[in-house]
């Protein structure tokens, strides 16, 4: 067996990888770069516009922190701006306006 295929085992049975490898913090049972549940992720669509005001309107439902809401909506912002889909960036700019503006009249009144 080669050497690759016993790390890989080792890391896949649990022990802790090498130092600075960033795969899994020590004394942890989290695994980074992995989603640990499936059940709640936003899938970010952003091919049309309707992608994206569908997903705006799926992160405004959503009962996640206003910090990771607008997290969404910047992921699909930015990777729509870099695809040159100005009128999807858009929707998002706007639904992170919509996000701001609730988020900050429900701060007000407290």
């Amino acid at each position: 067996m080669s050497s690759v295929v016993k790390s890989f085992r080792k890391f896949v049975e649990g022990n802790d990888p090498k130092v600075g490898t960033g795969k899994k913090p020590k004394g942890s049972d989290r695994r980074l770069y992995t989603d640990e549940n499936p059940k709640d992720t936003v899938p970010i669509r952003f091919a049309t516009v309707a992608d994206a005001e569908r997903t705006v309107a799926k992160v405004k439902k959503v009962s996640k922190p206003f910090a990771r809401k607008i997290q969404i909506l910047n992921v699909g912002q930015q990777r729509a701006k870099v695809m040159g889909k100005t009128g999807v960036v858009s929707k998002f700019e706007k639904g992170k306006q919509q996000i701001r503006s609730k988020e900050m009249a429900k701060r007000a009144k407290q």
